[in-house]
């Protein structure tokens, strides 16, 4: 069976058989390690009713912050401030090896099972092609095991004991938010 994740409710549905064909096709497209990446934008009418697919890859692999808030805004990530101070304290602003070397900005480990697009295992963390597919990859974490969470002190608390392998993991995250005043930047829309 094939899901598809609606941003709106932060959980997977279940695609119709008969679009099925098109989406792996439109996955393979997208995806695809030979192929270079230059959608900036594709709406497939009908494919999934009511609403419209989005695919946002950007036409280079460049990696800025305002990218990332761009595409953690498109995605629509639940809490996206502390999403964004995650990807600062994981990848120490954007400069460890694991950032640097496996595009992933938020520390994660390749999923066994749960759906994710991490091509594999390096350095103990999951690598992606390019930094997007590691917002991709959270965007469906988040779907699975965070969506029924509905307060911040709730992500918090989860972040706390499911997430982090550091004692102070939480307190950092909301000294960064304070700090660097991220909570502004998705607020100021």
């Amino acid at each position: 069976m094939l899901y598809y994740y609606d941003k709106h409710e932060l959980v997977y549905k279940r695609v119709k058989r008969r679009y099925m064909i098109l989406f792996c096709l439109l996955f393979i497209a997208i995806f695809s390690i030979y192929t270079p990446l230059i959608i900036k934008k594709t709406v497939v009418e009908d494919f999934y009713e009511p609403q419209t697919i989005v695919v946002r890859p950007d036409t280079t692999y460049n990696f800025t912050e305002e990218k990332l808030i761009q595409l953690i805004k498109d995605l629509n990530i639940k809490f996206p401030h502390i999403v964004l101070a995650q990807s600062k304290l994981e990848t120490g602003d954007f400069t460890s090896k694991i950032f640097v070397e496996n595009h992933n900005l938020f520390g994660m480990r390749e999923a066994r099972v749960r759906i994710n697009i991490a091509r594999g295992t390096q350095y103990n963390h999951a690598y992606y092609n390019n930094w997007y597919e590691s917002v991709y990859d959270y965007a469906f974490y988040q779907s699975r095991y965070l969506s029924k969470l509905n307060t911040e002190e709730e992500y918090f608390q989860y972040l706390g004991e499911s997430y982090a392998e550091a004692p102070n993991y939480v307190e950092a995250l909301k000294g960064m938010i304070r700090r660097e005043n991220l909570r502004e930047i998705f607020e100021n829309e």
